[in-house]
């Protein structure tokens, strides 16, 4: 308590307290309010407290705290904000679908068997685990185990790239990707603002970085720093503020006090400087953007005519610009707009914010995984069209003005969005109209932004991207998905991880259903058809079974490497079934095919005379090897088994040789074969076991092969 603390543009107020000082200070406090829009604060305000919580969006502010922790007002309402609860993703009410409805079936099945057995044999215990057995075969409980599985370690591997993921079930969402909205500057440009030019309209000329000192432009220098904030932060801001230091031969700032502004309002905007000396000297500066400050200036239209052609031209080579204006004013009773100042234009300051290196090869892969990309930025359109030209950016339709889309109907906005590439001079509201527009078509939104301005669109986004060095609290706060060293290269790391984890679950739970299917026929026909080993498998069977599909399914299939075409496919539709009719299909076919080599091997077995113990052995066995090798076969739906060994995956590898190992020792370590009811095999048996798996899986091979050939048809015409 009675701490003094700084806050400034960008940055989230962390305790309650008394303005004592500020300098174009507004603030955020939709979090306590429901409020949108920004407040101007200062300490005459008639409500002039901050509140902990809220973000500063414009200005800074010195303040006292007075309240800290549970006594803020955020603190006193933490506690129903904790009562939220998180959305789930499509995939996830997908798959608690399934998993409830073969629960339902489960127990169904389990009351069924166990009534079928008591009457048929009369023993209940014996009817009770064969239901029970029957039941732990239906249940595919390894499938939220995965899911669960999938997500954390995929956001882990991100995390350990630089890549921050809020909610695990986003790395889903990320796969879904359709359009990335980014914005333009400290996105795709370094943020880095080198003053490369100043346009002196005095002299009419353009000037050079090491012509800066000329005393022609001193008034020009003067004027762009007093239009400053007085404790810069902006990278433009700073920038002004050095030049002035190094050209001017006597530094004024500690003599002139900011006594009245106006901020940074308008669109396109411009903020107002009012500062005073000693001996009431004045200096009234304006900056911002050169169309705010020519349409407000005293120019004859045919000089504002050629100043727009010069804009124009440095806008087109990628430039960044400011207008500086002066202004003279006498008396107190100041205009209650800054427009309403009779401004005397001076000149331009022209930054250049050179794209981020590589930046074009990153939006090559973007284009190449299907994505369409727009640029959303509070800059200038030749500005904007000329750095998305160097990045590799494609537009085809010309830019649109944030002013333009304010007035559209829900309809024109939609379709404004979806042809639209290059989206200039936005303001807050208009880069969430965008973000909304291509939700409602159909879009899966991707926004990146760093600023405070981006905050809105990046909350509504289906996946806020903020940077992590350079992004604002209020953009970082209302992102999902943070990248720490602001590459943007990361967000495709990220996307082919999302897809990579969505295939790799598919494959997961189409290996689930295709080894559950013989687990539960095997158990259930033998019963039901009155064989000679109505209970060829126990309870202990099974959990063996489960405890070799549970990693199988979920660790090893999240090792999976992404196949090599992936990321050179559309998209997903987030729409999508997350098995179609076809995928759940060739699942059951795989399951029926492995069933029919296990009863083979059953009445095999049986024919040839031997025991229930043997019998179940060699079940068991091919059932075992059946397991195995559907995993390596379901790596890919596409491309070969052979082919998928290229990709390496040690743990699938691990894994096959624990359970081989595990299986041995069942069958040749008496205490355990007695245990599990089994008895030992000859090699020719186990041999033979083998075969009979391989046939049963490995068909999958001959049709995937007739499919590839399908395919290569049908991309030759």
């Amino acid at each position: 308590m009675g701490d003094l603390c700084i806050t400034e543009e960008g940055r989230i107020i962390n305790a309650d307290g008394y303005i004592l000082h500020s300098n174009d200070f507004s603030v955020n406090e939709s979090s306590l309010t429901g409020e949108s829009f920004s407040v101007f604060k200062d300490n005459k305000s008639e409500d002039n407290m901050v509140y902990g919580g809220t973000v500063t969006v414009s200005g800074l502010a010195v303040f006292e705290v007075t309240k800290i922790g549970k006594e803020t007002r955020v603190g006193k309402i933490g506690e129903s904000i904790s009562t939220i609860k998180e959305e789930i993703s499509p995939l996830q009410l997908q798959i608690q679908k399934f998993v409830k409805a073969m629960a339902v079936i489960g127990f169904v099945i389990f009351l069924f068997v166990c009534l079928y057995s008591f009457i048929d044999s009369g023993n209940f215990v014996t009817s009770l685990l064969s239901g029970l057995t029957l039941a732990m075969s239906v249940l595919p409980e390894e499938i939220p185990v995965a899911f669960t599985t999938f997500m954390a370690l995929g956001a882990w591997k991100l995390m350990r790239q630089g890549i921050i993921i809020k909610r695990s079930s986003i790395v889903e969402t990320l796969g879904s990707t359709t359009v990335i909205c980014t914005d333009k500057t400290g996105t795709i440009t370094q943020n880095s603002m080198q003053l490369k030019y100043l346009y002196n309209y005095a002299s009419d000329a353009s000037y050079k970085q090491e012509e800066f000192g000329d005393p022609v432009l001193g008034e020009l220098i003067n004027y762009a720093m007093w239009g400053s904030e007085p404790v810069p932060f902006d990278p433009m801001e700073i920038t002004l503020h050095n030049i002035y230091e190094k050209t001017q031969q006597q530094d004024l700032r500690n003599e002139f006090k900011l006594f009245h502004e106006y901020p940074l309002e308008g669109k396109p905007p411009m903020m107002t400087h009012l500062f005073e000396n000693r001996d009431k000297e004045r200096v009234i500066a304006a900056k911002g953007a050169p169309e705010a400050i020519l349409s407000v200036s005293i120019l004859p239209e045919n000089e504002k005519n050629k100043i727009r052609g010069i804009i124009k031209s440095y806008g087109a080579q990628g430039f960044r610009l400011l207008g500086v204006g002066k202004a003279k004013f006498e008396g107190d009773n100041f205009p209650t707009k800054q427009q309403d100042f009779a401004f005397e234009f001076l000149g331009l300051t022209v930054f250049y914010d050179p794209p981020k290196k590589d930046i074009d090869k990153v939006f090559e892969h973007i284009y190449a995984a299907g994505i369409k990309v727009k640029i959303i930025t509070g800059d200038n359109a030749d500005t904007t069209k000329a750095i998305a030209a160097q990045a590799g950016i494609i537009s085809l339709a010309p830019p649109i003005d944030g002013s333009e889309i304010v007035s559209r109907s829900e309809d024109e906005m939609i379709a404004l969005a979806e042809q639209t590439t290059l989206f200039t001079r936005m303001f807050p509201d208009a880069k969430l109209a965008v973000v909304n527009a291509l939700k409602k078509k159909g879009e899966v939104v991707a926004m990146l932004g760093d600023g405070v301005n981006d905050g809105p669109a990046l909350k509504a986004a289906h996946i806020g991207v903020a940077m992590g060095d350079k992004g604002t609290e209020i953009a970082k706060s209302a992102a999902a998905l943070i990248i720490t060293n602001d590459d943007l290269e990361k967000l495709i790391i990220g996307i082919a991880a999302g897809r990579r984890i969505y295939a790799n679950i598919k494959k997961a739970v189409q290996y689930i259903i295709s080894i559950h299917i013989p687990i539960i026929l095997t158990v259930s026909l033998p019963l039901f058809l009155g064989w000679v080993f109505p209970h060829i498998f126990s309870p202990v069977h099974v959990i063996f079974l489960e405890l070799v599909m549970g990693p199988t399914c979920s660790i090893v299939y999240e090792n999976e490497p992404i196949e090599k075409d992936t990321m050179k496919r559309p998209p997903r539709a987030m729409s999508d079934t997350f098995l179609s009719i076809k995928e759940l299909g060739i699942s059951i076919v795989q399951g029926v095919v492995i069933t029919l080599g296990v009863l083979f091997v059953y009445q095999l077995a049986v024919q040839q005379g031997n025991t229930e113990e043997k019998t179940r052995a060699m079940v068991f066995s091919t059932l075992i090897f059946a397991n195995i090798l559907l995993s390596y076969a379901n790596r890919s739906f596409h491309y070969s088994i052979l082919e998928s060994f290229k990709n390496r995956n040690l743990l699938l590898l691990g894994i096959s040789i624990a359970v081989l190992l595990f299986l041995a020792a069942i069958l040749y370590i008496a205490p355990v074969a007695g245990f599990f009811n089994v008895t030992a095999l000859s090699g020719y048996e186990l041999g033979m076991t083998f075969a009979v798996a391989a046939v049963s899986v490995l068909w999958f091979e001959v049709y995937k092969m007739f499919r590839r050939i399908a395919h290569q048809k049908v991309e030759r015409k």
